[in-house]
């Protein structure tokens, strides 16, 4: 097990950690939690984390935004999760947006000491983007196959059964809960040999069974909430992080 002494987090609202508010008000998410995780292998105060991801960011403006900062930074360690904004849009073609990611992967090897990548989630009980899935996964097999290619450790996020709990996710059912943000932290920690307080697969508690009428008003309570100023942003051509900012630029201590 290697010791990263310094980790970057780049990429969009997943990594952002929205879906996972802290008492602060700023969010807090699995690359958080997952760098609290990391600096727990180290002395006191000689691990520094940045997180450059801004929600609603496109794969290519992640890599015009946030990989050269990530480069300059020069990290021991980067997480690069980008691609689902982009997959999710209609009329996008995975190879495309693979070749694209692929680019950037074989920039940031060059730079930086080890890039972990990510995989999307499967989203078949997702109402939104379970149409979706095929499409996410032709993706997925192209991110393993570059990670394959340039020595890249995977955070697969596909095989991660326990996220398929309704529980995992936020209301809004396009982010993760804090719940799960904390699952994927300790399967990242996983993935490169960390020791983890918790089993991110332990089976959830029984839910208690809903009715159909419970469900419907659950399903137009989300479509008034959220689906419909999801479909208002996607029209008007306005993203979620319009006018926001990285909430941590520079590697600091924790």
């Amino acid at each position: 097990m290697n010791a990263f002494g310094s980790y970057a987090a780049i990429g969009d609202s997943f990594t952002e950690g929205v879906g996972d508010p802290g008492p602060d008000g700023t969010y807090v998410g699995w690359a958080d939690r997952f760098a609290v995780l990391l600096a727990d292998q180290l002395p006191e105060h000689d691990f520094r984390y940045a997180n450059l991801a801004v929600r609603g960011r496109l794969l290519d403006q992640i890599v015009a935004e946030q990989v050269p900062r990530a480069k300059e930074l020069a990290p021991d360690l980067v997480t690069f999760c980008a691609g689902g904004n982009d997959i999710i849009r209609p009329g996008t073609d995975p190879d495309d947006v693979a070749e694209r990611f692929e680019r950037a992967v074989a920039d940031l090897t060059s730079a930086v000491g080890t890039v972990m990548v990510t995989t999307g989630f499967d989203t078949r009980d997702v109402p939104l983007l379970k149409h979706l899935r095929g499409k996410i996964a032709t993706y997925n097999g192209h991110v393993r196959a570059i990670a394959d290619r340039y020595g890249c450790p995977v955070l697969d996020l596909w095989s991660l059964r326990s996220v398929q709990d309704r529980r995992a996710w936020d209301e809004d059912r396009l982010h993760l809960s804090p719940e799960g943000h904390t699952r994927v932290a300790m399967r990242a920690a996983q993935v490169l040999g960390l020791p983890v307080p918790a089993d991110p697969e332990q089976p959830w508690p029984p839910l208690p069974a809903r009715g159909t009428l419970e469900v419907r008003k659950d399903d137009i309570h989300w479509a008034k909430e959220y689906l419909v100023p999801w479909i208002g942003r996607r029209l008007r051509g306005e993203s979620s992080g319009d006018h926001v900012a990285a909430k941590r630029p520079d590697l600091m201590p924790l």
